[in-house]
């Protein structure tokens, strides 16, 4: 492999253009597109300076001049994509939600273990300044024991239901856009939960139009969330621990600030790092540096974790009645 990581990029949505826009702000390399269209490749290639633009999914992954697949196509397309993609020998970076089921996620990962590649979720909030500092104040004790964790992810976005998240076909509704970001959270400070009371309001299309979860974890502990995408919420986040609480501010998924306060009300510490992006960079800086420690997985994001994620999704789908075509 180069020093330098050449990327490529699977898919011209909106995600990937975000994707593309924090790569090219910290001087990562972007060496290819693919779409289906040779007019959205280009388009694409024209708007970030990418020197190749494919026409197909299948000839962006034969460019040999490509390291590492960044997949940015709908949910329902991420495992084809993905196989696709290490099935040539590829590095993938899948974006979130992995898959639609855990079936599809343990694919990937055995497919990735077969071949010898590095498979990551791009579950990028994981990667972020404040999400790496608050695992270090959980780590040092200031929080005591943490004892619940509590978010909510509500945005009011397109009713139209031609609109891709009203769309059961492509995995729309609240589960895999919004609640896998409250949902991972709480399993990466909490572990996977050992009980899950699950229940939704499914709209005429047939998606989740919001969803409450209560998970319970390992030793007594809760996380408690809520996601829609027909109401706005305040998008906050807290971890509470038996000394001491972090409350996390708008957007809390994505760069932001947070305040540490004690049990008796005295501020600890005030989190403040400002990130000029929208903050995708982490995500690819950390596989970039996997794959020159010759890593396959990164200890922040286990594909296992990714494949079991997915399975307490499966789980909160069987409870709210929430049905995906072609499963």
């Amino acid at each position: 492999m180069s020093k330098t990581v050449r990327w490529g990029i699977l898919g011209t949505g909106g995600i990937a253009h975000s994707f593309a826009t924090d790569l090219k702000a910290v001087g990562l390399t972007i060496a290819a597109v693919g779409s289906r269209s040779q007019e959205s490749a280009d388009r694409f290639a024209g708007e970030f300076g990418i020197p190749a633009a494919y026409p197909s999914y299948e000839a962006l992954v034969a460019d040999p001049d490509v390291d590492a697949i960044y997949i940015a196509t709908p949910h329902t397309f991420h495992a084809e994509n993905a196989l696709l993609a290490i099935g040539a020998g590829k590095n993938v970076l899948v974006e979130k939600a992995f898959t639609i089921n855990a079936a599809q996620a343990r694919q990937i990962q055995e497919a990735g273990e077969a071949a010898g590649v590095a498979v990551l979720e791009a579950m990028w909030t994981r990667f972020l300044p404040h999400m790496v500092r608050l695992r270090e104040i959980i780590a040092a004790g200031t929080l005591g024991d943490v004892r619940t964790v509590l978010a909510d992810h509500d945005q009011r976005l397109p009713s139209d239901p031609s609109h891709r998240i009203n769309d059961p076909a492509l995995g729309g509704g609240a589960l895999l856009d919004l609640a896998i970001y409250p949902v991972s959270f709480a399993i990466d400070l909490l572990g996977l939960p050992t009980r899950i009371l699950a229940s939704a309001t499914l709209g005429d299309t047939g998606v989740d139009q919001q969803t409450a979860l209560i998970f319970e974890h390992e030793g007594g502990r809760q996380s408690v969330s809520h996601s829609a995408i027909d109401t706005a919420g305040p998008v906050r986040a807290s971890v509470i621990g038996t000394e001491a609480r972090v409350d996390i501010e708008r957007t809390w998924y994505a760069p932001t600030s947070f305040t540490v306060t004690n049990s008796e009300g005295e501020v600890l510490e005030r989190f403040e790092q400002p990130v000029a992006s929208r903050g995708m960079e982490y995500q690819a800086l950390e596989f970039e540096r996997m794959l020159a420690a010759g890593e396959r997985e990164s200890p922040l994001l286990p594909v296992a974790e990714s494949v079991a994620i997915m399975a307490v999704l499966d789980e909160v789908r069987a409870q709210i009645g929430l049905h995906y075509p072609g499963e």
